[in-house]
């Protein structure tokens, strides 16, 4: 009877380090799921020949926030919840930092992407934008001011929107491509997934300010903005 309660025990045991393992692997993959679709994401609504971003306005911007709706991963956005990354400019405006995790929450965003799972692009424009990125959170529309981007490849960046908003939103929906007010949406630094990445709890703002190395995993999606707009035009 007593060997019985240890043979259990011992079983029991290795079950939950083979379930912990497991989880842990599960989680991994996610996120390089989320990286893969978020360089997809990039990729295509950067590309777009007469519906995308405009390339001024993507060589102006100081960061950009990528959210995919990551339907084929199995990463659809809920009702009012949302997981991308960031990237910065590096110092001196040439190339871009690694990526920092990040949630966005709340706002005009949850209808929209949890009914139809939009992929979302945000520009980030100035340096008063960019300071609200390296917060712990902020909600656009309220600490940081927001608008929906021109869309369009020839658009000429000067426009009322890129004067006056810290943050220009993009979104896609079945293939369409739209500005889009986030309004009310909340921002917050994803702790987890930058422990996940880097292996050791980091800060956004260490990310994003630092010299942290571009994980493999990140790689595919670091370089599609490389490839795109290696440089900060003034």
């Amino acid at each position: 009877m007593r060997m019985n309660l240890k043979h259990s025990v011992w079983v029991l045991a290795i079950a939950g380090s083979m379930s912990t393992v497991a989880f842990a692997a599960d989680r991994a993959i996610k996120v390089d799921d989320r990286l893969d679709a978020s360089a997809e994401t990039l990729t295509d609504m950067l590309r777009a020949s007469d519906k995308g971003i405009p390339q001024d306005l993507l060589n102006k911007a100081k960061c950009v926030v990528v959210m995919p709706g990551m339907k084929k991963a199995g990463f659809i956005f809920g009702a009012d919840y949302g997981r991308g990354f960031a990237v910065c400019r590096k110092a001196g405006g040439v190339n871009w930092s690694a990526p920092a995790a990040m949630r966005i929450e709340g706002g005009s965003v949850g209808f929209q992407i949890g009914a139809t799972e939009t992929d979302v692009i945000m520009l980030v424009m100035n340096d008063g934008g960019m300071k609200h990125l390296l917060e712990d959170k902020f909600t656009i529309g309220g600490e940081a001011t927001g608008a929906a981007g021109p869309v369009g490849r020839q658009v000429t960046a000067q426009t009322d929107a890129m004067l006056n908003a810290e943050i220009l939103s993009y979104s896609r929906t079945h293939g369409l491509f739209a500005g889009i007010s986030l309004n009310g949406a909340t921002l917050r630094g994803d702790g987890s997934t930058n422990r996940e990445l880097y292996g050791r709890d980091a800060t956004n703002r260490e990310i994003l300010t630092g010299d942290f190395k571009t994980p493999e995993a990140a790689r595919k999606f670091v370089h599609a903005l490389n490839r795109e707009s290696p440089e900060r035009s003034q």
